[in-house]
């Protein structure tokens, strides 16, 4: 299920997030949705550390992170678990990207999302821009391909590249 910019038949579009929902960083530093994109969008992976599909996805999404890093635009790995836990699943990820921390799901909840991983650029405004659930390479390029539009950013990562897995359907979001 992906929110593709510009396409004429959109599958479901995910709900616009309340801009107080309050995202910690695994150091400890909490802002608010709104405080987060008060200078940059922001591009997410949003992963469920209790489960193998998350995983399987972690050095794809690290690259798409990488690739951006430069860019107008915030990029981070949001995931559904404590400090401790988050940096016992990312392992060197944790240090190498901003992670944030979404325990009780609640930003997953306000996004409406149904299945992890998911890859979402949010708008300053906390408008969902792009949204990509499970992992289908076609799916994830049509949300770089809007983070490259919005962002004026042309040199897209390649999607898959050779030692990404295979499409997977992910697991459900609300665990």
């Amino acid at each position: 299920m992906a929110a593709r910019l510009g396409s004429a038949s959109l599958p479901a579009v995910l709900a616009v997030p309340a801009t107080d929902i309050k995202l910690e960083t695994v150091s400890g530093h909490g802002h608010t949705l709104a405080e987060w994109l008060v200078v940059f969008n922001l591009l997410v992976v949003i992963i469920d550390p209790y489960t193998r599909q998350s995983g399987w996805i972690l050095p794809t999404a690290s690259r798409v992170l990488f690739h951006y890093e430069e860019a107008d635009i915030r990029c981070a790995f949001v995931v559904c678990s404590d400090a401790d836990g988050a940096r016992s699943f990312l392992g060197r990820f944790a240090d190498e990207h901003l992670v944030l921390l979404d325990p009780d799901r609640e930003f997953v909840r306000a996004l409406d999302l149904e299945t992890l991983p998911a890859l979402v650029h949010l708008a300053q405004d906390a408008s969902v821009i792009g949204s990509a659930q499970g992992w289908r390479a076609d799916e994830w390029y049509d949300v770089i391909t809007g983070v490259e539009e919005v962002m004026d950013w042309r040199m897209r990562p390649v999607l898959p590249a050779e030692n990404d897995p295979g499409n997977f359907e992910g697991t459900p979001a609300l665990g």
